[in-house]
């Protein structure tokens, strides 16, 4: 079977990397792709936006599945494109997809089917939401949440009114994230640690894969502005097989059930992102696609060939089961340019790709190649390069990950030292 992935960033280099690893795949395409996933996977210079583009590549190669990566090809409608064309495609219809495209959505449908989340409000102006800070209502901090995507971007946690006020006015006065900012959600701000939760939907069936915990803040313990992710570690050790019961029985299985309910079957990656608080999981936001850069660190573990199970759940015919994946730990750290998550300076050279050690995996998201006589790869964005170690505890795969940190440079790079601290203090 051809497989064919849609993105080309950290998450779709991770999964080009898993599939040219299983059985039954003969080829993997991947549009638009990047210059790592062009070392074992075929690149096809086609926009993730060019959904026509997309489909008549999938027709032309005789694609068995394709597999969407990123949201905003799915909030665009591509697998609704896709089955009226019948193509095979793994991912949730457009209807689906706004669980993660539109806070105003998630908040509303987790409120109608009892799924576990933070108080909030809907603001559909700037005037509204100031009025909701002065109140006070929802307590400090709070969270302020433009409604649409804004690239991991459009989350602000809000110490005090000031800072809140100050948030509302970028996203709803300023347009600092476009449309996106048109709504925002206010919401209580949830104590406890975070975790992400995945799961493999068909419709009507869920089946967990494996839990991880991200790293959000740009700058080490947590501090700093949002950013789409710094760095992550799998499995979460705060996701035993009781919590992972509750977390399926409380929020998966309702999620998949709602979605039908509500006349959209929900097929493809669910990501929970969870509060653990001291009332139970609770809800901090869904993305309908595999996280960034959680996929980096949970694809290496899975065992089994995915493609089977991938094909079942976009068929609606997956038979939920465990899945066989390694006791080793996985821990990823985030290269990015300086200024990230601000704007970044691109085309910067980068070294020592060549001289990794074993254990150690690195996945492109930012990158491109320049021919100089040789070619060679140099930035193209914030976040760069996920550099990911494995072992047997968290311990050897934290010191085999910045290991290979130790081994690339380029201008301006910046990342976290502290990827996998939790979960060694855990």
């Amino acid at each position: 079977m051809k497989v064919l992935v849609v993105g080309g960033g950290g998450r779709e280099h991770a999964l080009a990397w898993k599939l040219t690893r299983e059985h039954a795949v003969t080829d993997v395409l991947c549009a638009p792709g990047n210059p790592g996933i062009a070392t074992i996977a075929r690149n096809i210079p086609i926009d993730s936006h060019d959904i026509d583009a997309l489909a008549g590549l999938a027709e032309a190669e005789h694609v068995g599945l394709t597999i969407v990566g990123p949201e905003v090809p799915l909030n665009a409608g591509l697998v609704d494109v896709f089955i009226r064309r019948g193509l095979r495609v793994f991912g949730p219809t457009r209807a689906a997809a706004q669980l993660e495209c539109s806070k105003v959505f998630a908040k509303e449908f987790m409120a109608r089917h009892g799924i576990p989340t933070a108080r909030y409000r809907v603001c559909t102006s700037a005037d509204d939401a100031r009025a909701i800070v002065a109140s006070g209502e929802l307590g400090f901090p709070a969270v302020i949440k433009a409604d649409g995507l804004a690239a991991g971007k459009g989350v602000v946690v809000a110490a005090d009114a000031e800072e809140a006020l100050l948030a509302i006015h970028n996203a709803m006065d300023e347009r600092l994230f476009g449309e996106a900012g048109t709504r925002v959600v206010i919401e209580e701000c949830m104590v406890g640690p975070e975790v992400s939760f995945f799961a493999l939907c068909d419709g009507r069936r869920a089946m967990p894969i494996l839990s991880a915990q991200d790293h959000k803040r740009v700058f080490d313990n947590d501090h700093g502005p949002n950013t789409g992710g710094m760095g992550a570690f799998a499995p979460s050790p705060l996701v035993d097989s009781t919590m992972q019961a509750t977390i399926m029985r409380e929020i998966v299985e309702p999620v998949v059930a709602g979605m039908r309910a509500d006349g959209h079957e929900y097929r493809g990656f669910l990501y929970a992102g969870l509060m653990l608080t001291c009332d139970g999981p609770k809800v901090v936001e869904f993305n309908v696609r595999f996280g960034d850069p959680e996929a980096q660190v949970v694809l290496p573990a899975i065992q089994e060939d995915l493609v089977p199970r991938l094909v079942a759940a976009a068929e609606g015919d997956l038979v939920p089961g465990p899945l066989n994946v390694s006791d080793d730990k996985h821990v990823g750290v985030v290269m990015a340019s300086r200024g990230y998550p601000g704007p970044v300076e691109s085309g910067t050279p980068i070294q020592g790709l060549d001289s990794l050690p074993e254990d150690v995996l690195v996945f492109h998201s930012g990158t491109r190649s320049v021919e100089a006589g040789i070619s060679r790869p140099v930035t193209a964005g914030g976040r760069v390069l996920t550099v990911v170690g494995k072992g047997p505890t968290f311990e050897t795969a934290v010191g085999r990950a910045y290991e290979g940190v130790s081994r690339i440079s380029f201008d301006g790079m910046q990342f976290r030292r502290d990827i996998g601290r939790k979960a060694l203090a855990r």
